[in-house]
């Protein structure tokens, strides 16, 4: 046939990975998994290292020795999400099937796995920090309270990283509003590039730190990932806990996440070879999940509502 479908699949699966660094407001984070081995399966292997401190020079015998370790611990995947699809082929002939197919594709990714995504490693940054006592639990933003609680999460985290390390502002957008409305605020706003992999963007910056701006429905603190068949979840997607909190904003340094969006499987199916209908058939299976070392958990600090 005309239409190699498994060199479709390939490109579709390389450009969904592209995607996700646009469509996502945390694609950034996946920048940080440059030395995370990934072979397939569900489980990954990060590098730790760590070494000795500074000892005493002496004059007579010169160094003390110290010691560098390195060891490999493997994390686990836990978000193994996936989708089948059909085209009829009386709506999609085979000369157009590559458009019809990017087109789904493409909004699938834009409207459904995009944010889900968002929502998961947003919610699980914050059960991190809260599970380390980063939180700011009950806090209600407000034009006269906004900017004070801000600078005091700053100052905890640039105390223990220092100010030399660069930090990002994820903020929910309703409460990015209430910022923009502080008194005097403008003086500490600016605008600055933002890179996630090879995208550049222009953002807001809060003293000179990156404020992204999230949808509120993507900033909770917790989430139910619908399974796609039990009642009641046949329409899959997700949606917030009954007992979830709204975030506010998290503060961390940009290297404290490290994340993995893989699309681990596309393929496709020709109407001739679907048995089950006359239709393409677009298998879509995608494995995600985030991580914060524990040397790197201090740098985050978490604010949510009631």
């Amino acid at each position: 046939m005309a239409i190699n479908t498994l060199e479709m699949a390939k490109i579709f699966q390389q450009e969904l990975d592209k995607q996700m660094l646009t469509a996502g407001t945390s694609g950034w984070m996946e920048a940080n998994a440059t030395h995370v081995k990934y072979n397939g399966g569900d489980t990954v292997r990060m590098p730790m290292i760590s070494t000795s401190g500074l000892a005493k020079y002496d004059r007579d015998n010169g160094f003390n020795r110290g010691s560098v370790t390195l060891t490999y611990k493997d994390y686990t995947l836990t978000q193994d999400r996936g989708r089948t699809f059909h085209l009829d082929s009386m709506d999609v002939d085979e000369s157009n099937f590559i458009a019809s197919a990017g087109n789904v594709m493409g909004e699938f990714q834009r409207l459904q796995v995009a944010p889900e995504i968002d929502a998961y490693r947003y919610s699980r940054i914050a059960a991190l920090a809260k599970g380390a006592s980063h939180e700011s639990a009950a806090f209600t933003p407000t034009k006269d309270n906004i900017l004070g609680k801000l600078d005091e999460e700053i100052t905890k985290i640039q105390d223990i990283v220092g100010e030399d390390e660069p930090l990002v502002i994820v903020m929910a957008t309703p409460v990015r509003t209430v910022l923009n409305g502080a008194k005097d605020v403008t003086r500490y706003l600016d605008v600055a590039d933002f890179k996630a992999g090879a995208v550049n963007t222009k953002v807001r910056t809060y003293n000179e730190i990156p404020i992204l701006s999230v949808p509120s429905a993507r900033m909770k603190t917790a989430y139910v990932f619908a399974d796609g068949k039990t009642t009641g979840q046949e329409a899959g997607g997700f949606k917030a806990d009954t007992g979830a909190k709204a975030i506010n904003w998290i503060i961390m340094t940009r290297r404290a996440p490290i994340a993995i969006s893989k699309t681990d499987k596309v393929r496709i199916f020709s109407p001739d070879v679907n048995q089950k209908a006359d239709a393409w058939k677009l298998d879509y299976r995608k494995f995600h999940d985030i991580w914060i070392p524990s040397n790197k958990l201090a740098g985050v600090w978490v604010n949510t509502g009631a």
